[in-house]
């Protein structure tokens, strides 16, 4: 039998590329994969660390795996995540685990069908290993939920691991799997993404479908990858983009969609490249000054690259951003709807029987009372002005991105340090792409200094955003830096498994 110590040499911080290079060269099987993985979220998730980022295990997963080892290699090859471990967000739908939103309400809601995204995982050959906490119902931005509890950053037990997909972000950032899936309704792919030290896609409106997935704002909402490697974003992001009639919104990916998004990742790809480093997007108080080292020290080495950067501003940027959110006009009548379409399975009828039982995070008691409240949902005249709002920002975005010739805007996802346990999210970017339907790539900046609850720092996450369907010069961009700066560290309170 493989010793452990091998195992962790081969898996731990492994790629989609490694693990297919080692299945191949008979150094693992899928059976071993799987557990290796299994093993890790058993040493750290309740005990040890106690990351708290899990909320249900498949029992299948090593089943499917045997299953895996017994196809031979013409059939793998035909499988792009042939056994790769995927660590979903909790409001993605499964038909073999109970899909629960983080909610003591849906602890035992067994959705009949897998959703759309889930699916085509499946299809492509990837192992669902695990769900991962959230911020209950995907609603705020420290991941702590009724069900779930708080989950814990792996870099510094004492912060959030960013939310609301922190569950996954957690999970990745500790090897309990190589993959995962996460929402962004906000921020909630991208904020995870940088306090941990991974990759989070938000990915143009319209590329990947959110049908099967608990809704938030049927405006705002997206669905995307948060994994180790900008190469492992790119394969996964091949398997999720596409028209899924459910959403009828993914109509507008025709024709927008590449070959595969692997093939625009070049090295050499900082090189002539024109970024524009938005300079409203930077903090200026000394809680700020980690985050802007991180920064500084990234377009250091993006000119080094050959890359130009530009400082650039929007005009009245704070005015066109403040308070431009469709979330909670839109989020009763999404989610009434959404339960009506689940039928007998949802344990409740609609948001007021869900309020009315009183089973949420008592954080989250009343933001829920005030959204049952509201009247001006869509179609109202407030609804049509966040419309025209956010027509007002895409313009000026674009504008900037043409007036400097750019092919992309370059800032810090979030302007201080992702913050302790206990407290709300502050100075988050995530507007930019939320508000606009335009993509945009975090990735990782950097660590801050360490300290003695963060032993090799805290996470700092960069992005880059850029017109719809760019998606290709995001990974060209953000490739050519991860590989020429290496920021990647996996968390001491982690460490590869001993036995």
């Amino acid at each position: 039998m493989i010793q452990a110590a091998v195992l962790a040499l081969l898996l731990d911080e492994a790629s989609v590329r490694s693990i297919h290079e080692a299945i191949e060269a008979r150094k693992v099987t899928c059976v071993q994969v799987v557990r290796h993985y299994l093993d890790r979220i058993d040493a750290y998730d309740d005990t040890g660390p106690a990351l708290n980022a899990i909320i249900t295990v498949n029992a299948r997963a090593l089943g499917t795996a045997a299953e895996m080892d017994r196809l031979d290699r013409a059939a793998r090859a035909q499988r792009p995540l042939h056994c790769i471990p995927v660590v979903l967000k909790d409001n993605f739908h499964t038909a073999d685990m109970p899909t629960t939103g983080g909610s003591l309400t849906f602890k035992t809601m067994q959705t009949r069908n897998d959703g759309f995204v889930v699916k085509k995982l499946r299809d492509a050959g990837a192992i669902i290993i695990a769900k991962a906490n959230l911020h209950e119902l995907a609603r705020a931005g420290t991941t702590v939920s009724s069900l779930g509890g708080q989950t814990r950053n792996p870099y510094d037990l004492t912060r959030t691991p960013g939310g609301s997909s922190g569950g996954t972000g957690a999970a990745i950032a500790a090897n309990f799997g190589v993959l995962g899936t996460g929402s962004d309704t906000g921020q909630s792919i991208r904020s995870p993404s940088s306090a941990n030290s991974l990759v989070g896609v938000r990915a143009t409106r319209g590329l990947v479908s959110r049908a099967g997935v608990m809704p938030f704002s049927t405006t705002q909402d997206e669905v995307g990858p948060i994994v180790r490697t900008v190469e492992d974003a790119a394969r996964m992001l091949d398997v999720m983009a596409g028209y899924d009639p459910a959403d009828p919104i993914t109509a507008f990916s025709a024709g927008h969609i590449p070959r595969s998004y692997t093939s625009t990742l070049d090295r050499n790809g900082l090189k002539g490249a024109r970024i524009g480093l938005l300079t409203n997007l930077l903090g200026a108080d000394p809680i700020h000054r980690d985050v802007n080292q991180v920064v500084d020290a990234a377009v250091a080495k993006m000119t080094a690259q050959g890359a130009t950067i530009v400082r650039v501003s929007i005009p009245k940027l704070d005015d066109l951003t403040r308070g431009l959110n469709l979330m909670n006009l839109e989020f009763k009548a999404a989610f009434d709807s959404y339960l009506a379409g689940l039928g007998p399975i949802s344990p409740v009828r609609n948001l007021a029987e869900f309020v009315a039982r009183g089973e949420v995070h008592e954080s989250m008691r009343r933001g829920l009372e005030a959204d049952l409240a509201v009247t001006t949902g869509p179609g109202s005249a407030e609804h049509q002005q966040m419309f025209r709002r956010r027509d007002a920002l895409r313009q000026a975005v674009m504008d900037v991105i043409a007036a400097n010739k750019l092919d992309a805007i370059l800032y810090p996802h979030q302007k201080r340090l992702v913050v302790p346990i206990g407290e709300d999210q502050a100075d988050r970017n995530g507007v930019l792409s939320n508000s606009t339907g335009f993509p945009a790539l975090t990735f990782q900046g950097g660590f801050s200094p360490p300290t003695p609850t963060a032993p090799i720092g805290v996470p700092v996450g960069i992005e880059l955003l850029g017109p719809e369907w760019s998606e290709p010069v995001l990974f060209k961009l953000a490739y050519a830096f991860e590989q020429a700066a290496k920021v990647r560290k996996p968390p001491a309170s982690t460490p590869p498994l001993k036995r």
